[in-house]
């Protein structure tokens, strides 16, 4: 069976490999240069850079079943118990699981936060329960805002800036209290109160350009699919059931169309929109994913002539920083003969911050920077650039989740896919994976004769099971 899928974010990468372990004749599309989508590397001047500082938890099982069928698995180490340092101006704290079973795991360190006064402390477990008894499924739990969740709970506006935020502004991409309920309430019963180890966070040991675009390419090769990179589709035809025609942007040679039994469609819902054939789905249905929006995140990046950081990571608090990453080894600075330290600071939800000019930014997060690490303070700034995501995930807000449709279309042979559609999961890698999946199972489901679609490995089926559970 001939597929083609459009798109080669981690949701058509993705789809791509399971449909060609599974002996479909598969041709990826993708409009830029490489492979990867928001999850790609680039060069500037000898170093390489990521797009975004992306981490993941244990708990993200199909991101990282995807990691290890790309045979990256071992470049994007776990850490052995959840682990964070929090830093601001006046002191610094440790965020540490202990060795006892959930939902008790984080109790210790909790009861020790040093940025919250005791009574806030004690009124923490209102609103854990509350989290735990949340049915994510139910359409009036998407429709709440979180932060009036939170402070019918008893969090206050402290406990919110200094200890939820750190969790829910960098997983869902909005200020802390616009995110939506059903998926606040999602990172919590999944990450942090579920199982003990679920929290414990993943950072790539390698680029995220090595990590997924590059192994996905070379993974596609072997299989015998065909990846076509510069190269945007103009237009999807759908001609019958299990018919499609797909419309290259002009070439030298003039149009090109494949032809394909199936087509995976997993690019942005604003491109989808676009794309999209007529009857695959209800016009207002596809109208009405512009409702989603976009938010952006921004990245300063920050180079030092010495060691001024001596954490791996570290989120701040009482800061305009939010998380900051050392990113001097994976980066390659030390090849290049630079014996410094390269911090990346990641700004999720940064509306104020998308438009502002580096050089205003550098007045504002250098200082910021030398207030949280004091070596910083007689350290010197070698290098300062910023890289801006304008659309980076879509707007998390209540209301959202009627939007998101489900892989599957009114179209024999046409699935949808992207961390924007119904996963159950906010718009992050694992989101995204798990879409792939969906709209392969979702193209199986379709077909009349199912071996002609893929034959999914064990691990990829559950995994797109454990999907349609969120819902039940």
């Amino acid at each position: 069976m001939k597929v083609v899928v459009v798109g080669g974010g981690l949701a058509g990468i993705t789809a791509a490999v399971a449909l060609a372990q599974g002996d479909a004749d598969v041709t990826l599309l993708e409009a830029k240069p490489r492979l990867g989508g928001a999850t790609m590397s680039f060069t500037r001047d000898d170093l390489v850079i990521d797009t975004g500082q992306h981490v993941f938890l244990r708990c993200c099982t199909a991101y990282r079943g995807l990691l290890d069928r790309l045979g990256m698995g071992a470049h994007a180490p776990l850490q052995p118990r959840f682990d964070v340092t929090v830093v601001s101006p006046q002191r610094r704290a440790r965020l540490k699981r202990g060795r006892v079973p959930a939902p008790l795991h984080m109790l210790p360190a909790l009861l020790r936060y040093p940025f919250l006064s005791y009574p806030e402390r004690t009124r923490l477990s209102r609103a854990a329960l509350g989290f735990r008894g949340l049915k994510l499924a139910d359409p009036a739990t998407d429709e709440q805002r979180l932060g009036d969740w939170l402070a019918a709970r008893g969090q206050d506006e402290r406990t919110r800036r200094t200890l939820w935020d750190l969790f829910f502004i960098s997983t869902l991409n909005v200020p802390g209290d616009d995110g939506s309920l059903a998926l606040a309430g999602k990172v919590a019963q999944t990450g942090l109160l579920g199982d003990a180890d679920a929290a414990d966070i993943g950072v790539p040991a390698l680029s995220l350009g090595e990590l997924h675009g590059a192994a996905a390419e070379r993974l596609l090769g072997k299989l015998g699919a065909t990846v076509r990179l510069n190269t945007k589709v103009a237009a999807i035809e759908a001609k019958g059931p299990n018919e499609f025609a797909v419309q290259i942007g002009r070439t030298a040679e003039g149009e090109d169309i494949l032809s394909a039994d199936a087509v995976v469609l997993a690019v942005p819902h604003e491109a989808a929109a676009r794309l999209i054939p007529p009857g695959a789905l209800p016009a207002e249905t596809v109208d009405g994913w512009a409702g989603l929006g976009a938010a952006p995140i921004v990245n300063v990046h920050v180079i030092y002539d010495r060691k001024v950081m001596d954490v791996p990571f570290a989120a701040a608090v009482d800061s305009p920083v939010q998380w900051v990453f050392d990113r001097t080894r994976i980066s390659g600075m030390h090849a290049r003969g630079d014996d410094g330290q390269y911090l990346a600071i990641s700004l999720s939800a940064a509306d104020e911050y998308v438009d502002v000019p580096a050089a205003a930014l550098r007045e504002q997060f250098v200082p910021a920077l030398a207030e949280l690490f004091p070596a910083a303070r007689e350290a010197t700034v070698t290098e300062f650039f910023v890289t801006r995501e304008r659309r980076a995930t879509f707007r998390q807000v209540p209301g959202t989740a009627r939007l998101r449709p489900q892989a599957a279309t009114d179209l024999p042979g046409l699935t949808l896919a992207g961390s924007w559609t119904d996963t159950g999961w906010p718009d992050t890698m694992e989101g995204a994976v798990r879409s792939g999946l969906s709209a392969v199972i979702a193209l199986r489901e379709q077909a009349d004769n199912e071996d002609a679609v893929s034959e999914l490995t064990n691990e990829q089926v559950n995994t797109v099971d454990s999907v349609r559970e969120v819902r039940s």
